[in-house]
């Protein structure tokens, strides 16, 4: 087939499966992008105002809530604007933007969740050097150091892949420009390309999970060996929210880029694609917001008392 990488123009084939109408997944992607929004802010703005809630385990809280809010809103107002105009015709720029910075936030909130789990293993291991171990410096470092490398990685893997020959399939069929729907319809020799696939999924997707493993079991470890039940519980509970965040998120990542290819596997990615890329950054400032003790009372003193007050005076 003919090489035309050079005028090529994409198109996105979201939900083709879906028979009659569309229309009634607006709303929908519209109900989770501002629950997404409105409660992410929410996160951010309360562990800013609250002064009990200035830790490090917040502090990476608020980045990661900020994560979010960046990480939705690369696909789903332009997969709205395709559900409501029906153009899906997108540039090859336009696409590769989208690819730079989905790669981008999605590398940044792995390395996020990571070093969140070594903040509770230092705090549950370590509770006596806790303070100074996590002190404010080395933790900006530690986010910065997030970010830095999300950006630096996904201008490596984007730049590799913009320079992948396209044929005359331009149809993506995905809900945004993904890595995996783009290497299918490329022609040529993508070898090298993979191989540089199979290094990134060990760099930025194997290594973070196996330190995270390691952080939990050492944490396990040190549960297990308190004496009191009471001890026990409240230790783990401090990592519950964290947990649940990571089973999320992990696996609906591992599920979307794991799973063989197969007849129905386009459809399937569709699917784990808006579970990772809108019901995921949803349910984590919730999660964090109701399992948290501390999240709550300050919710409920900043906003709730605030509220009684005013409409007393």
């Amino acid at each position: 087939m003919e090489n035309i990488t050079d005028i090529i123009d994409f198109y996105l084939i979201a939900f083709s499966e879906v028979s009659g109408p569309k229309f009634f997944l607006f709303p929908t992607f519209l109900f989770l992008y501002l629950i997404c929004l409105l409660w992410n802010m929410l996160i951010i703005a309360i562990l800013f105002m609250d002064l009990h809630l200035q830790k490090p385990m917040y502090f990476f809280l608020r980045n990661l809530s900020f994560v979010d809010v960046l990480y939705i809103s690369v696909v789903l107002p332009n997969l709205m604007n395709i559900i409501i105009t029906g153009n899906n015709r997108v540039s090859f720029t336009a696409c590769f933007t989208q690819l730079y910075f989905f790669a981008a936030f999605a590398c940044t909130e792995i390395w996020l969740l990571t070093i969140m789990s070594y903040d509770r293993y230092v705090a549950i291991c370590f509770p006596l050097h806790y303070v100074l171990l996590m002190e404010k410096r080395r933790c900006a470092l530690l986010a910065a150091g997030c970010w830095a490398s999300g950006f630096f990685n996904s201008l490596f893997v984007t730049v590799f892949a913009s320079r992948l020959s396209f044929c005359r399939s331009t149809q993506i069929k995905q809900i945004f420009c993904d890595i995996k729907t783009l290497t299918k319809i490329s022609c040529g020799d993508i070898q090298e390309f993979q191989t540089m696939i199979l290094v990134e999924s060990f760099l930025m997707g194997l290594c973070p999970f196996l330190l995270i493993l390691m952080s939990y079991s050492k944490i396990l470890a040190n549960i297990l060996c308190l004496s009191s039940i009471g001890q026990r519980k409240k230790a783990f509970s401090t990592c519950t929210s964290h947990l649940t965040i990571l089973l999320i998120f992990y696996g609906t990542l591992l599920c979307m880029y794991m799973i063989p290819s197969s007849d129905h596997s386009e459809d399937l990615d569709q699917i784990f694609s808006v579970l990772y890329l809108a019901v995921t950054p949803t349910l984590n400032p919730l999660i964090y917001s109701l399992r948290n003790k501390e999240v709550k009372n300050a919710i409920h003193k900043i906003f709730f008392k605030n509220l009684f007050h005013k409409i007393h005076k």
